[in-house]
C-alpha cells in the first residue's frame, strides 16, 4: 500500500507541475495487439509441463481509453486498457491503468516523433474453465514511443509501441481442490494505434 501512495503522489505531482504548461485537453480511442510473458511457479511447472504459458496472452487485441493535457512540447494522459487471452486451456485478462508522459520531437508542420514514461497498475485475472478464478493488481512502468500525424486541427492519428514490467500474480487451481501453483506476469508488449481528439 505505501509504494501505491508513492505512485499516486507522484503522478499528482507530475499532473500538477505540468498543467501550467499545457494548454488543451485531448481524448483518444487505442486498439492494439498485446503480448505478454509469464512466468510459472515451481509447483505450477511441476502439474502443468513445459506448457507455453507466454502464449496465454499473445497477439491478442487490445482496446483502451485516454484522457489527457497537450501541448506542443508534450503530453500526459490516464489510459486505461484490456485485454484477454486464451492458449492450451487458461485463460488470463490483463487490465492496465497507466498515467503516462510523452515528449514530442516534429519532423514537420504535421507529423512528430514521441517518447516517454508510463507507470501506474495492471490487474491480472485468472478464469481458466474449470479452475477457480482468481485476480491480483501489481505494479506496471514501462516506456513507449511512435509518430503522431496531425489529420485537422483537432484531430491525429498515432501509431505507437508500449513496453511495461509488471509483478502481478494469479493462483492456478481447480475448484474446490488446492492450488496447483501461480502464473506471475512480468512484461507486456503492445503495438497500437490509437486516434486522439484535441479541444
Amino acid at each position: 500500500m505505501k509504494s501505491l501512495n508513492t505512485l499516486l503522489a507522484a503522478l499528482t505531482v507530475l499532473g500538477a507541475s505540468m498543467s501550467v504548461q499545457a494548454d488543451d485537453t485531448f481524448a483518444g480511442l487505442t486498439y492494439g495487439q498485446t503480448s505478454d510473458k509469464v512466468r510459472k511457479s515451481s509447483g505450477l511447472e511441476q502439474n502443468l509441463g513445459n506448457q507455453n504459458t507466454d502464449g496465454i496472452i499473445g497477439k491478442d487485441d487490445t482496446w483502451g481509453v485516454r484522457l489527457g493535457r497537450i501541448n506542443d512540447d508534450g503530453r500526459y494522459y490516464a489510459t486505461y486498457d484490456n485485454v484477454s487471452g486464451t492458449h492450451n486451456g487458461l485463460k488470463l485478462r490483463q487490465e492496465n491503468l497507466l498515467g503516462s508522459y510523452d515528449l514530442f520531437y516534429p519532423l514537420g508542420s504535421s507529423t512528430k516523433l514521441f517518447g516517454g514514461a508510463s507507470a501506474g497498475l495492471t490487474k491480472l485475472t485468472q478464469d481458466s474453465p474449470g479452475a477457480s478464478r482468481d485476480s491480483d493488481i501489481g505494479y506496471a512502468v514501462g516506456l513507449q514511443g511512435g509518430v503522431l500525424q496531425q489529420v485537422s486541427d483537432n484531430a491525429s492519428v498515432e501509431l505507437g509501441y508500449r513496453y511495461l514490467r509488471s509483478n502481478a500474480s494469479t493462483d492456478l487451481g481447480e475448484r474446490g481442490e488446492s492450488k496447483q501453483g501461480a502464473l506471475r506476469l512480468t512484461s507486456s508488449a503492445q503495438t497500437y494505434l490509437s486516434a486522439n481528439y484535441r479541444f
